[in-house]
């Protein structure tokens, strides 16, 4: 991995952490004369574990990535609202990975190398942080400044058509219903470009968005980002065989346990590397007309396949 790109992934992710810790915000509420305080706090405290809890913040990186390989000129105030844009998306994945965890969708009890929320404090906080990290994502999508109306909207679009039923929550649903049953790897795609693939294109489309993208650009980088969301899932798979729990920070062989369909049990493993590279080279070409700014789109399409967790 080239020098220059490590550097960069370690910066976004020091500046992700601290300005989610900043956007989190406070709980003082129009709503209420007198807060519960104790009940608050312990709120906080659930939606602040599991958003600074170490990620690996790939979905703020592609929004900084992606503004670079648009514009090198970039103001204060597009820089503060591409920060507003990363924390957002961040929030988002954030909010799906507690539920997804739940008793009721994977019952995980390891995420990243900690207990998972609803294990750290209790099933109904967990809930309650998730839609709580939901609700301040869009919130804070509506703190962006000096911002044309039409992309403010259009930047409030994408998010929630990537979340929703059309996107992520939509995937999630079709995976869990996928336990159990023989599926091939059209109908795999097809749960892994909603529930994965749906929030990676949404960071690519908002930075570019934000700086300016024309419609040729925007469909270029949006074949990378399918390209990089389902190479992403692949290598996940791949992983979870592979590696050891303490590496991934989760339950190594989950997926198996569950009887879920992955790229490897429909491919073999050899097959899912190959499937893995394959996109790699996807999203490289669908890139190949932008100029050197887009170098760092390039390296995380590589780094997305080569990382160890």
């Amino acid at each position: 991995m080239n020098h220059d790109f490590s550097a960069f992934l370690m910066q976004t992710k020091t500046r992700v952490d601290q300005l989610l810790g900043e956007h989190l915000g406070s709980f003082s509420s129009s709503y209420a004369a007198v807060d519960s305080g104790i009940y608050l706090t312990r709120l906080q405290q659930a939606m602040h574990y599991s958003l600074i809890n170490g990620g690996k913040r790939i979905r703020p990186v592609l929004v900084y990535a992606t503004a670079a390989a648009i514009t090198t000129d970039v103001s204060p105030v597009v820089t503060a609202n591409l920060d507003r844009i990363a924390c957002s998306i961040e929030m988002i994945h954030a909010y799906s990975l507690i539920h997804d965890d739940l008793p009721a969708m994977d019952d995980d009890d390891l995420r990243r190398g900690q207990p998972t929320c609803h294990r750290a404090f209790d099933e109904a906080t967990a809930i309650l942080a998730g839609d709580a990290l939901q609700a301040r994502a869009f919130e804070l999508l509506t703190e962006l400044t000096e911002c044309p109306p039409h992309i403010h909207l259009n930047l409030l679009r994408i998010l929630t058509q990537a979340s929703g039923q059309r996107g992520m929550v939509g995937g999630q649903l079709i995976d869990l219903e996928s336990v159990d049953k023989p599926i091939d790897v059209q109908q795999l795609e097809t749960i892994h470009r909603l529930k994965t693939g749906a929030l990676i294109r949404a960071s690519i489309a908002m930075g570019a968005t934000l700086t300016g993208a024309d419609r040729q650009q925007l469909e270029q980088l949006d074949c990378y980002g399918d390209a990089i969301g389902l190479a992403f899932q692949v290598h996940d798979d791949i992983l979870d065989i592979e590696a050891d729990t303490a590496t991934l920070g989760k339950t190594q062989g989950a997926d198996i346990a569950l009887n879920k369909p992955t790229y490897p049990s429909l491919l073999g493993i050899d097959g899912a590397k190959a499937k893995a590279a394959q996109l790699h080279q996807q999203s490289l070409t669908a890139i190949e007309h932008f100029d050197a700014n887009a170098l760092l789109l390039r390296e995380l399409s590589g780094y997305i396949i080569s990382r160890s967790h």
